[in-house]
């Protein structure tokens, strides 16, 4: 490839972990995936061990609400522990990608006009500009989702070499 500009990147466990668990992201019950759930089941159980101190009041009749209920909060249960085994896997894959980048003795950007090249212990990732359908980038880290998905801190290389990726990123994406 002519033309290309590399990049070396600094693999510091921390800056990586500062981007992925950043806000409650890495939290089992407080995460984007299972805050919701978490609130509405601890609601749900609320209602329901205020009906089950409550039961000897109720009549014949309006029993079916505490069945009700019950099925309810088993529901909303299911649902919590199906979203906090999703994010206790996503926590697993990352935890074990960033064992995999401490390790690392090689990780660099190498790109030019047409190709975006990323090496991870000779392990190479190739693509085309157009294979990518999105990114971001902002004061912490960039990011680009495609054909491979990537996250590259700021803190990882230079401010010259960041500048220079946001540039070629603007450039070569289309939004």
């Amino acid at each position: 490839m002519n033309g290309d500009k590399v990049i070396k990147l600094n693999v510091s466990r921390k800056d990586f972990e500062e981007i992925y668990f950043s806000g409650n992201q890495g939290s089992l019950f407080f995460s984007q995936t299972t805050k919701g759930k978490t609130v509405t089941t601890t609601v749900v159980g609320l209602i329901l061990l205020i009906l089950f101190f409550f039961k000897d009041d109720l009549s014949k009749e309006k029993f079916g609400i505490l069945y009700f209920v019950s099925f309810l909060f088993l529901l909303c249960t299911v649902y919590l522990s199906l979203s906090i085994n999703k994010v206790s896997r996503w926590k697993k894959e990352v935890n074990r990608y960033l064992k995999s980048l401490e390790d690392a003795e090689i990780y660099e950007i190498r790109f030019n006009s047409e190709i975006f090249n990323v090496n991870l212990n000779h392990q190479e990732e190739l693509s085309k500009w157009e294979d990518f359908k999105d990114f971001e980038i902002n004061d912490e880290f960039i990011s680009l989702e495609g054909k491979f998905n990537y996250m590259f801190p700021k803190k990882s290389m230079s401010k010259a070499d960041y500048e220079i990726l946001k540039q070629a990123i603007k450039k070569n994406i289309k939004q």
